[in-house]
């Protein structure tokens, strides 16, 4: 079971914690608990998850600015678990950089779902690089950082790189927003939406685009996005 998948989880409701383990090692995962911020970010510096799961209310720590820390900082898919229903907390929880977004009460079963969609979300294709160039740009899929001609280095999130793996894996073809649900995961909607056009409105600055007239990452008003670039990967 070493090479199973470790999901942390950040909830300060015992019940949850134990519901939420409990479900995910019968799924055939690892799991790590924590009640407060300060423990679970303490563990982050002797261990590597491939899932956070993330709840806002904490007892020590504004939730929302450590999931932005979390998707900045960490290589793992971060999704937020939380009773704060409405849209807006659900559109800035992925504006700043969570992968997805469940609402208490939940069906455990729903959480396995959506973790093995993070999962595969993130799990690299058969035989792909992790850098690729294009258009006079390096991307480093294991530091996270985009790098320019000049050596300029930006670094991007964990749900930002998602979006760029997606359109450097397939240049000159059109990407629906469909296939961007079905390819990255999470619930179809407005939220989605929205948290789209924010990580494709970033990556777009990280890479000198004119947001008038974006030279790589094209949007076709009413179909989707195409992005015009030539990739090499390695």
């Amino acid at each position: 079971m070493t090479d199973a998948p470790l999901i942390t989880i950040l909830d300060d409701e015992p019940e949850i914690r134990r519901l939420l383990a409990e479900t995910l090692e019968e799924a055939g995962f690892r799991t790590l608990s924590f009640g407060r911020a300060t423990e679970f970010e303490a563990a982050l510096r002797r261990t590597a998850p491939d899932v956070c799961l993330v709840d806002l209310s904490l007892p020590d720590r504004d939730g929302l600015s450590l999931v932005h820390r979390l998707a900045l900082e960490q290589g793992a898919s971060v999704i937020i678990i939380s009773g704060r229903a409405e849209v807006q907390d659900r559109v800035i929880g992925l504006e700043l950089g969570a992968d997805d977004y469940i609402i208490k009460p939940f069906d455990p079963s729903e959480v396995v779902a959506r973790i093995r969609a993070r999962l595969r979300a993130a799990r690299p294709a058969v035989q792909a690089g992790r850098i690729a160039s294009f258009s006079g740009w390096q991307a480093d899929f294991d530091a996270y950082t985009l790098r320019n001609e000049a050596g300029d280095v930006a670094s991007f999130s964990h749900a930002e790189g998602a979006v760029l793996r997606m359109f450097l894996e397939s240049p000159g073809r059109l990407i629906t927003r469909q296939q961007m649900q079905e390819t990255l995961g999470g619930a179809a909607g407005e939220s989605f939406d929205r948290a789209m056009d924010v990580r494709i409105s970033r990556l777009r600055t990280k890479l000198g685009e004119d947001p008038k007239n974006p030279r790589l990452i094209k949007t076709i008003y009413g179909a989707g996005y195409i992005f015009l670039g030539e990739v090499d990967w390695r």
